[in-house]
């Protein structure tokens, strides 16, 4: 069926949709060619570098509310190294996942190192959300702020009860700079760059407490093993030097700067939090009022408005996927792993509600043209 023409006026300016790297603003690029294809090749202990990073951690400062006594932290490698950086820098003993997804469930399971007790795992079922517990023993209450396999959304928030010093680790790679939130509620806030951010991946970033600062200092000054790569007190101290261990990228830092700068100059959190519940709500809405679609994720309230997965019933939804990348709109498939008939289309901050109007008039021109 890829043979199918979609006409021009019915297509997205754009037809960048995918939930793994995202769509990059053209600015962002353009800026880089000029700017930041000056600073490549050169070290990243030397000024200009260090300005760079800054740059970045002043602007998510600005970004995320400037909360008293927070840090921000970054370190070579993406969400996947953080988790192995909790398992060894944050966990002391015992962990609780909320689990609503597959990246949730990776994270419990860095928390299942050997010299932790094994973590409690709250798992709910795909597209559904359950809500963590207050559990004597636990000192890491660890869950996704947006779970991007199954576009399930969860609260950036403390639960009461809990033992005194736990530890709050949320999740956000695909929530954070799309998605509005107390930082407050949270002990750390970490991320990859490469969705609402626009950037490339390759570095981890965390927003940090006092609390989980603390805990990370103690725990290194422990007799635990702590590989140099995964130590957090490493990244910590770099960090307060504007730098990483080993050498980061360049162009994933200046796409991210450039994005943060545009956001925070725009309206900041709030801003971006209004874009893209304006395009997700577009999707949500479309798929109420079709007779083949239907969103994935049930409750309304646990709808993620960064990434949305729609069910089909009737049509294949692959075959969409399939037309729609032979018309230049591309990466709305669904999450490989969890094998439904679905399309996942991503609404980070930099996309366009123009274009997600543009990609449904395309799909349905697909719809009506397969049958």
């Amino acid at each position: 069926m890829s043979e199918i023409i979609i006409p021009s006026n019915l297509l997205p300016s754009d037809g960048r949709f995918g939930c793994g790297p995202s769509k990059v603003r053209p600015a962002q690029l353009a800026a880089f060619a000029t700017e930041g294809a000056e600073l490549m090749g050169t070290s990243h202990r030397q000024a200009p570098v260090k300005h760079l990073v800054k740059r970045v951690q002043d602007g998510l400062m600005d970004l995320f509310h400037n909360p008293a006594g927070y840090e921000i932290v970054l370190g070579n490698g993406g969400s996947t190294a953080f988790w192995d950086v909790a398992a060894f820098s944050l966990a002391d003993t015992k962990a609780q996942n909320l689990v609503h997804g597959e990246f949730g469930n990776k994270f419990a399971s860095a928390l299942s190192a050997p010299w932790l007790q094994k973590p409690t795992v709250l798992n709910g079922e795909p597209g559904s959300r359950l809500e963590l517990q207050a559990e004597s023993g636990v000192d890491i209450y660890a869950y996704p702020q947006n779970e991007t396999s199954t576009g399930v959304v969860a609260p950036v928030t403390r639960i009461a009860g809990v033992d005194e010093g736990a530890l709050f680790l949320t999740d956000a790679t695909s929530a954070a700079g799309g998605i509005d939130f107390d930082p407050l509620e949270t002990d750390v806030y970490y991320f990859a760059p490469q969705k609402n951010f626009a950037s490339d991946g390759g570095l981890w970033f965390a927003l940090m407490s006092p609390a989980a600062i603390e805990r990370a200092e103690r725990i290194a000054a422990s007799n635990r093993y702590i590989p140099e790569f995964l130590s957090l007190k490493t990244a910590i101290d770099n960090s307060r030097l504007n730098q990483t261990l080993n050498t980061p990228a360049i162009s994933t830092l200046f796409l991210l700067a450039e994005q943060i700068d545009w956001m925070n100059e725009n309206g900041g959190l709030a801003w971006a939090h209004q874009r893209t519940k304006v395009a997700s709500d577009l999707i949500y809405s479309w798929a109420e009022q079709n007779r083949f679609a239907t969103p994935f994720v049930a409750n309304p309230e646990h709808r993620s408005q960064v990434v949305a997965t729609i069910d089909f019933d009737g049509i294949d939804a692959a075959e969409i996927s399939k037309v729609l990348r032979a018309n230049g709109v591309v990466d709305v498939e669904p999450y490989r792993k969890l094998g439904r008939n679905q399309l996942r289309v991503a609404t980070f901050t930099a996309t366009e509600a123009e274009d997600v109007a543009q990609l449904l008039k395309s799909i349905d021109y697909v719809i009506e043209h397969i049958g």
